[in-house]
């Protein structure tokens, strides 16, 4: 059977529906971060240049959707580490401990070893990563002597974890990071204790975790 030829016009009105189907189907899969409201909201308040981080933080997720997972991994885990400060809460939101949001810690362009962990976190979900295989992982930090949340992945339950870390910029596996004892791990799903090669016994639901249900409270109305 040949092929149908359509006269140009019918032609070009077909590829035109085409491109605004593609247009849709493009549009469905980018998984929004925030409303255009939240960012005019952030530019009115703040200035163009911080609006610019959310922007580019869209743009990393809209353009790495398709990459393979451990590379999602190296990316998020590098681009957070470039951009971020370190700074405590204490200096940064006058508290003791405060878990920001993805939107306030790049208003802020800083933020603590939790609000790394939470930024890549979300990130990597709206990468398209299973919240499953992510951990937002407490640790004592042995060079320190303090408590630190680092970001935890393992495709497999009993697989060693895999570490994103602000303070060790290289991923590696858990039972090399010497410098880390665990202690427990959570997740939209859960809250397990942890040990360096595998996920320990769940103790309960995140929920329980007061300044997690803050936070996610708080990240739903960003989106409107």
């Amino acid at each position: 059977m040949g092929m149908i030829k359509y006269p140009p016009a019918v032609a070009l009105f077909l590829l035109s529906l085409l491109l605004i189907r593609l247009g849709f189907v493009l549009a469905a899969e980018q998984h929004l971060l925030f409303s255009e409201k939240k960012r005019l909201q952030v530019e009115q308040l703040y200035g163009t240049e911080v609006a610019q981080r959310l922007s580019r933080w869209q743009a990393f997720v809209n353009k790495n959707q398709y990459k393979p997972e451990q590379e999602k991994l190296s990316l998020t885990n590098d681009f957070f580490n470039q951009q971020l400060l370190w700074i405590s809460d204490l200096k940064l939101w006058k508290q003791k401990d405060y878990w920001a949001t993805p939107i306030e810690t790049l208003i802020k362009s800083a933020g603590d070893c939790e609000d790394f962990t939470i930024i890549k976190y979300f990130t990597l979900i709206s990468l398209g990563v299973p919240a499953k295989h992510l951990r937002l992982t407490y640790v004592k930090a042995l060079k320190y002597n303090q408590a630190h949340m680092v970001l935890t992945y393992s495709k497999k339950r009993h697989q060693v974890p895999l570490v994103l870390d602000n303070i060790n910029k290289k991923i590696l596996p858990a039972s090399q990071r010497t410098d880390l004892k665990p202690v427990y791990s959570f997740n939209g799903e859960g809250m397990w204790l942890q040990s360096k090669k595998k996920l320990g016994k769940k103790v309960g639901s995140s929920s329980r975790i007061r300044l997690w249900t803050d936070l996610r409270k708080r990240m739903k109305k960003e989106l409107y």
